[in-house]
């Protein structure tokens, strides 16, 4: 029997427009559908790389960080991630879902903190080599509204505690993104009903199964 090719899927956005809550359905979508499958986040998802998360994310007082440094932290915990994590899940033949992925530090390095693509296009081809996510769904809804629902979650982060003209500039980036890549990205508007989000997450999944030849 030959060994299905593991997928990669990553899921992104902008604060508070519902990823977790989309993880979570993936997530029960898979386990439905009989597949193996690993869930995994960035920044993070290795020992290493979590411990970085907490710097990346934990609140200074007393010193900022640097847009340079935040941006090569991401880059070092994603380099463990991939040949740690992602890699051997692929190989294994697995589904991979991820909370962000490299488009993120697209979005939020790159349009948050107006960082030359240059930079971020050198890291992306020097550390991932030829990894490109086989589907990325970028949920997306106004900045206002998400910042809205993001600041019931509990204390903020380092990063969410930026000005909302920061947030605009990575919804952008996203935006500009998917417009560089549309064959990759499936954009889902994240103001609807629930259901309605949940109606368009499962016909993806439908899809992509099918392609793949077992339909889910």
């Amino acid at each position: 029997m030959i060994k299905e090719k593991g997928f990669f899927l990553t899921i992104e956005g902008t604060e508070g427009v519902g990823k977790s809550t989309a993880l979570k359905f993936i997530q029960n979508y898979l386990g439905q559908a009989s597949r193996d499958f690993i869930v995994t986040r960035e920044p993070g998802g290795t020992p290493i790389a979590e411990q970085i998360r907490q710097i990346l994310l934990a609140p200074c007082l007393t010193e900022e960080m640097l847009p340079e440094t935040e941006l090569l932290l991401m880059f070092a915990c994603r380099v463990q991630h991939i040949h740690h994590v992602i890699l051997p899940a692929l190989a294994a033949g697995k589904w991979v879902v991820s909370d962000r992925f490299v488009d993120a530090s697209f979005a939020y390095q790159g349009g948050g903190r107006h960082m030359d693509m240059t930079y971020l296009e050198i890291l992306e081809k020097w550390l991932l080599q030829n990894l490109r996510p086989d589907l990325t769904i970028l949920l997306d809804a106004p900045v206002e509204r998400g910042l809205e629902r993001a600041k019931h979650r509990g204390p903020q982060d380092r990063i969410e505690q930026e000005k909302i003209a920061f947030f605009e500039r990575v919804r952008q980036g996203y935006l500009k993104r998917m417009k560089e890549d549309r064959k990759r990205f499936r954009l889902i508007d994240a103001t609807q009903p629930l259901e309605m989000v949940q109606i368009e997450l499962k016909k993806i999944l439908d899809e992509i199964c099918v392609v793949r030849g077992r339909a889910g």
